[in-house]
């Protein structure tokens, strides 16, 4: 009988122990997955603004203006770059002339080129030093300060079209000048290039953004 009570007490709590490391590890595992969920970031839909900054409002870096002049040009021109290539980006979904959206592809292709080449001079000629994003340097505040990416979110075809080229021909015409207020240092020929890239390729495409803005907005009219 002693025996039989001794068997049916160490089943009893062999169970119960059993039981309870079921618990803990289906709390363990529900919290675990719980916050993965609440953690695992969610993509911006096609078409939103989520992912853009904030261009108009950006500001300078901490002593940006101490930096050498040709830190603060990459630094403030990469920038600038990335402004003109999210406005772009836009333009294949939202933008209605064909020729239009050619014109805006080569934008991004342009300018994706010359962020990755200014990174790289940067990595090779000032390594380590501060981000020196300046937007006092000559052009770059008023390049800027007409980006409104939620308008054109808001616009699409010949709408988008005639917005965007109104965005973009001041900015085009600070980049021109930034590019304009490098070409005076004797350093880094290749950055001097790059500069005079800049002026001849965006002047070029403000006077076809005119031509176009010209051309759309008197067949509105009509």
């Amino acid at each position: 009988m002693r025996k039989l009570v001794l068997i049916i007490a160490l089943a009893f709590a062999v169970g119960c122990g059993s039981d309870e490391g079921a618990h803990d590890h289906s709390h363990d595992h529900s919290n675990d997955h719980s916050h993965d969920h609440s953690s695992a970031p969610v993509p911006p839909a096609d078409g939103h603004l989520g992912h853009f900054a904030d261009h108009a409002n950006m500001e300078s870096s901490p002593g940006a203006a101490d930096a050498p002049v040709e830190l603060q040009f990459i630094d403030t021109m990469i920038a600038h770059h990335q402004g003109a290539v999210d406005m772009a980006r836009m333009v294949e979904a939202r933008g209605e002339d064909p020729r239009f959206k050619l014109f805006a592809s080569r934008i991004v292709e342009a300018q994706e080129r010359e962020i990755t080449e200014m990174k790289r001079w940067r990595d090779k000629w000032f390594e380590g030093r501060s981000e020196a994003v300046n937007m006092d340097f000559p052009g770059m505040r008023d390049g800027m300060s007409g980006m409104d990416m939620k308008r054109l979110d808001g616009l699409s075809g010949r709408d988008f079209d005639l917005e965007f080229i109104r965005q973009m021909i001041p900015h085009h015409e600070g980049a021109v000048v930034m590019a304009r207020a490098l070409m005076d240092t004797k350093n880094y020929p290749e950055l001097r290039k790059l500069a005079d890239t800049i002026i001849k390729e965006q002047t070029a495409e403000i006077e076809q953004m005119r031509k176009w803005e010209a051309e759309w907005a008197s067949s509105q009219k009509n």
